[in-house]
């Protein structure tokens, strides 16, 4: 998918060796240029409808929200402020329906999300569903996953390597549905023409060192669909125990703020 050619968008999305069901959804709008990327959980049934919750109304939040506005909104980032209410309505309904229905109790689910607007990428996440950059040589995980092993890797309890393969990783401090106010972490960062975005549930990176998901990144950066399809099979490939979604963007050149979608709500010209 591209907008205006600007941004090439590849996801991939598959249910791994182990379990019989996928309880991940992801999501890509290219009039909006959002990405979309949640991990399920609650067990059969209910974690598939916690993250489809979350990518279809981050989704409508999102395109309803920004056809009213351009600019800034009490001195914060309209993007910020917007993809912040956007999860935290996500979060409201995936809670109301985990307690309201029986056979949803207990279900929840991570995001991880990117907004591309003027040339910067508005990221927000919460739980362990990450987002890695390739900027020409340089790989950098830009979240920090939500998670008790992580906490216990920055207090120095435990190293990063003996985390890697503790049986504690798939531990969340942050889920949507879980409680009923979600704290999101937003950021933004400007984007530049080549860098390459990696959304991914932890049934990537779980299964795919960080070193092979980048070498991965460098090697198909020309081929965005490629890389999504390669990195799903090489989880598939060292076992695929859990759930495997991927989304991948490329910034083909600079975009503008009103483009496609923003064109015809405004009547600008692009």
């Amino acid at each position: 998918m591209k907008l205006k050619n600007a941004l090439t968008i590849a996801s991939a999305t598959d249910a791994g060796l182990v379990r019989n069901f996928n309880e991940d959804s992801v999501a890509a709008n290219e009039e909006l240029g959002l990405v979309v990327l949640a991990d399920g959980m609650g067990g059969y049934k209910a974690g598939d409808v916690a993250s489809g919750m979350a990518t279809m109304i981050i989704g409508n939040e999102l395109r309803e929200q920004l056809g009213k506005g351009i600019g800034k909104s009490n001195g914060v980032d309209l993007e910020t402020e917007m993809l912040r209410t956007a999860i935290t309505r996500a979060n409201q309904a995936i809670y109301h329906a985990a307690h309201n229905k029986t056979q949803f109790q207990g279900m929840g689910t991570t995001v991880v999300a990117t907004l591309f607007r003027d040339n910067v990428v508005t990221i927000a996440h919460a739980g362990d569903s990450r987002l890695y950059r390739l900027r020409g040589e340089k790989f950098d995980q830009l979240t920090v996953d939500h998670s008790l092993l992580q906490e216990q890797v920055q207090l120095g309890l435990i190293s990063a390597e003996d985390a890697r393969v503790s049986h504690n990783r798939n531990l969340v401090t942050r889920a949507l549905g879980v409680t009923q106010a979600i704290a999101v972490d937003v950021r933004q960062e400007r984007a530049q023409v080549g860098d390459i975005y990696l959304l991914c549930s932890d049934g990537l990176n779980d299964m795919v060192d960080d070193a092979d998901i980048e070498l991965a990144m460098r090697s198909i950066r020309e081929n965005i669909p490629l890389l999504v399809r390669q990195l799903v099979m090489m989880a598939n490939d060292n076992g695929g125990h859990d759930n495997i979604s991927v989304a991948a963007i490329k910034v083909e050149k600079p975009f503008p703020l009103r483009s496609g979608f923003f064109s015809r709500w405004f009547g600008a010209h692009v």
